[in-house]
């Protein structure tokens, strides 16, 4: 179930939200997380069953590994146990998701037939282990406490943040879960959390999935593609990508809201910044977080020296590559983003500040070239694509003097498939209001800190709810969001 569809934004919230409320307005709390829980459970298995007895299998393991880390008292032995819960998480994810990645470059390295076994990626899985491997440190840590399963369960599952994140700290979203002041509504968490969810559901309908027509279609074609047609294709992604995820989180956390849960931040407006540190202080903030805490300090951090700081960064750069996707594109991104910050990093350290705009173009032009390897099919393609990115034609002239100077319809653009999309004028001004909105507007999170519930953010809500509707309804645009596929 999306959060774009129609059965959820009518049919499943609705319900839920009611049906909370009103165990919690009949002094029956225990029941209304029970309900909260179920009721995350049927959001995740209407997409497959199987996928619901796997996460259910992982959640109970988990439990069990952090009810022994708080029981026991022996050194050693909590070691065995974290190392052996750590373990059987990243077993899990690496049997789903990197089985076949694994066996093919053995198959090919040494020359060996190992059969393939075309696993379908269990959703979210890479969202709830990774959750759960930080619960298991913090347990470890004694920094947790004595939670009940359903408790905990509903950590894991609670729906607004269960298929894409952001990854929740527990001590972030328990307490809220139990704390009798969220059983009552909000009228202001409420109004909040509609506006935000509004804006989040006009950038995944409206902006991404509009966006997602000339990359899906470039990167199909990318054989054929002139020198513009490249451009098109690679910063169609580059925007798709941000409103995407940006949105499905505005979402998450305005859905939370509504059931007056404060859920992290994730993005803000990363494409503002001027190098790679900053860029991801505000892309995917709590995976940054994540991979920060529980991987760079226990390996040592920044207090080890210069070298051994270099290479922590680049190991949490490849595996942040590598838990995105299976596959040695994603690997490359990894490996540009990890080499990225230890050039800035050490560029740091000769104390010369470039002007802001010369900083921010390095930034982003390197962020885009980076998307292409986190885009493409396989190494090959983004070869082709970046090559045909870099080598200028006479495309530049023939869709500028169509987009810009001449007022009949162009008609030479054939790589799309809706005749509307294949106009020079509609792409260029759309691409060119993406880029407003994503480099130069407030973002999504400032305008939900200075929101008032008076008629301009009323009409700003009315505008994004008919922006959304009319691309579901006109254009039949209703697509699952991309990290789902991470």
């Amino acid at each position: 179930m999306l959060f774009n569809s129609f059965n959820f934004i009518f049919l499943f919230l609705p319900l839920t939200f009611i049906l909370y409320f009103l165990l919690h307005k009949l002094k029956l709390s225990k029941w209304a997380i029970a309900f909260l829980l179920t009721a995350s459970l049927i959001f995740y298995g209407i997409w497959n069953p199987i996928y619901l007895i796997l996460m259910l299998s992982s959640i109970i393991f988990n439990f069990g590994v952090a009810y022994l880390l708080m029981k026991t008292v022996q050194v050693k032995v909590r070691k065995a146990i974290l190392a052996f819960g750590v373990v059987g998480n990243i077993t899990l994810l690496g049997y789903f998701k990197y089985y076949d990645f694994f066996a093919t470059n053995i198959n090919w390295i040494f020359d060996t037939d190992i059969a393939l076994k075309s696993l379908l990626l269990p959703l979210a899985i890479s969202f709830f282990t990774f959750q759960q491997i930080a619960f298991l440190v913090d347990s470890y840590r004694n920094e947790t406490k004595k939670y009940s399963f359903f408790t905990y369960a509903l950590f894991i599952t609670f729906f607004p943040q269960l298929i894409a994140g952001p990854i929740v700290n527990h001590q972030e979203l328990i307490p809220q879960l139990v704390d009798k002041r969220n059983f009552f509504l909000n009228p202001e968490n409420i109004a909040k959390g509609i506006f935000i969810f509004s804006v989040g559901l006009a950038k995944k309908v409206g902006l991404a999935d509009t966006l997602a027509i000339w990359a899906n279609d470039g990167y199909a074609n990318v054989e054929t593609l002139s020198f513009m047609e490249a451009w098109i294709t690679s910063l169609s992604y580059t925007l798709q990508l941000y409103f995407d995820f940006s949105g499905y989180s505005d979402m998450a956390i305005g859905l939370a809201l509504i059931f007056n849960i404060k859920l992290p931040v994730n993005f803000y407006s990363p494409y503002k910044t001027r190098n790679i540190q900053e860029f991801w202080k505000s892309w995917h903030m709590t995976l940054n977080r994540f991979l920060t805490h529980y991987l760079y300090f226990p390996l040592g951090g920044s207090r080890k020296g210069p070298v051994r700081t270099y290479i922590n960064i680049f190991i949490i750069f490849l595996v942040s590559g590598v838990w995105h996707g299976a596959g040695w594109t994603f690997i490359i991104w990894g490996v540009l983003h990890g080499l990225a910050s230890i050039t800035v990093r050490f560029w740091g350290k000769l104390n010369i500040k470039l002007p802001y705009l010369v900083a921010w173009f390095i930034n982003i032009l390197f962020v885009h070239i980076a998307w292409v390897y986190f885009r493409a099919t396989d190494v090959n393609q983004a070869h082709t694509l970046l090559a045909k990115m870099f080598t200028p034609d006479g495309s530049i002239v023939t869709f500028f003097n169509a987009a810009i100077f001449e007022f009949s319809t162009w008609n030479t653009f054939r790589i799309f498939d809706i005749t509307w999309f294949t106009n020079p004028k509609t792409i260029f001004l759309f691409i060119m209001l993406a880029c407003v909105i994503a480099f130069l507007l407030p973002n999504s999170i400032q305008l939900l800190e200075k929101f008032k519930p008076n008629f301009k953010y009323l009409f700003l809500i009315n505008v994004c709810i008919f922006v959304a509707l009319f691309c579901v309804y006109i254009l039949n645009k209703n697509s699952e969001f991309l990290y789902f596929n991470f």
